[in-house]
């Protein structure tokens, strides 16, 4: 690894620039370009996006545009934070409509907090995601071990998801989308087009900041994104996002990383009355709080489109194997939530006939 401050490969009786990068000072010396840098730090320029001096740098400029004294460089790549789809011979589950893109699989998986980025890959598969989220981030440029999180995640299998996550400000979530936009473009998947916008409050809660968030949702859709909001449960809220635009609105179940499942159930039957009053079709995705299968199914139960979940799975004894059940209680719930239950009753109701019964008169309570 080099040494602090310095770049591998440069002569330290060169004489340096120095240069801000991700958040650090450096000396670099024979480097003119921002594909210069890029070239020096032995990095993959389709799995990285640069900014220069907050200013995003796409990956066609790059070079062509040159690295002064004093510059303020942003080198981010995508960190964390599907097999077949179930689906019975005889009850298919439609695909999952969001923007321009279609998915048999109604969850949504994150990548974070795994123990190891193996477990990470098996876990995506067993969950039968096709849609993976993942935080724009800057990219570890002397990390040892040279493992990228890309490395483990098949491109052509998934779409990705870039988020905003660890936002606290609309600026802040404005350059992580476009810079995730820049990186997926140069890495020609489709998530490109897409951004799941978190904008937050305050570390101890992460709640959504719903000023903040309504403001970055508005940017970035007259930017062209479908943007899919991480809000609360406010159904007023939730009202105001899909008139600015957003294509999905995905209310939080509990807190993040809580478990604490959907917490507020009438709250999020409120959001899917008004938000699919006019448009039944448009996507309510729960996201954040699911601890275990039995939430998954509930949210699909009560006509949610989708769940976005990774705590859930990440954090679990054996994440493995709740990796599975949710995969089985996405489909279960939604086709439970269609098939509508029984009301619920007071008294027993029998399910045989009691003609034909050769025992006595049966007694009746007083």
């Amino acid at each position: 690894m080099p040494c602090p401050g310095v770049l591998a490969g440069v002569n330290e009786k060169a004489r340096y620039v120095t240069i801000l990068l991700n958040g650090r000072p450096h000396a670099i010396s024979g480097v003119g370009t921002v594909a210069d840098l890029i070239k020096q730090l032995q990095l993959r320029p389709e799995h990285v996006a640069v900014e220069r001096n907050r200013e995003l740098v796409p990956r066609a400029m790059q070079a062509e545009t040159p690295i002064h004294e004093g510059d303020e460089l942003e080198v981010v790549t995508l960190v964390g934070g599907g097999s077949d789809p179930v689906n019975s011979p005889h009850v298919k589950v439609p695909a999952l409509q969001i923007g321009g893109h279609q998915f048999q699989s109604r969850l949504l998986v994150g990548t974070g907090k795994y123990a190891s980025l193996e477990l990470m890959r098996d876990c995506l598969d067993a969950s039968g995601c096709e849609v993976v989220t993942v935080a724009v981030r800057r990219e570890r440029l002397f990390d040892q071990q040279g493992r990228s999180l890309l490395d483990y995640l098949d491109l052509d299998r998934y779409t990705i998801l870039p988020n905003t996550a660890g936002c606290f400000s609309a600026e802040d979530a404005l350059r992580h989308a476009r810079l995730g936009r820049e990186l997926l473009s140069n890495m020609g998947n489709a998530g490109a087009d897409w951004v799941k916008l978190e904008v937050l409050a305050d570390t101890r809660t992460l709640l959504p900041d719903p000023v903040a968030t309504l403001e970055a949702t508005r940017i970035l859709v007259a930017e062209g994104f479908h943007v899919l909001c991480y809000t609360s449960d406010d159904p007023i809220m939730a009202r105001r996002l899909k008139e600015a635009g957003a294509a999905s609105v995905m209310p939080a179940g509990s807190p993040i990383g809580s478990g604490q499942g959907v917490l507020n159930p009438n709250a999020i039957r409120i959001i899917l009355e008004d938000l699919k009053r006019d448009d039944p079709h448009y996507p309510v995705i729960i996201d954040a709080g699911v601890g275990t299968a039995s939430d998954v199914c509930q949210a699909m139960e009560l006509g949610c489109d989708g769940v976005l979940l990774n705590t859930g799975i990440a954090s679990a004894r054996d994440p493995l194997r709740m990796a599975h059940a949710m995969r089985l209680a996405c489909e279960a719930g939604f086709l439970a939530g269609g098939a509508g239950r029984i009301p619920k009753k007071l008294y027993a109701t029998a399910s045989s006939p009691t003609e034909g019964v050769i025992t006595g008169v049966a007694k009746s309570s007083t």
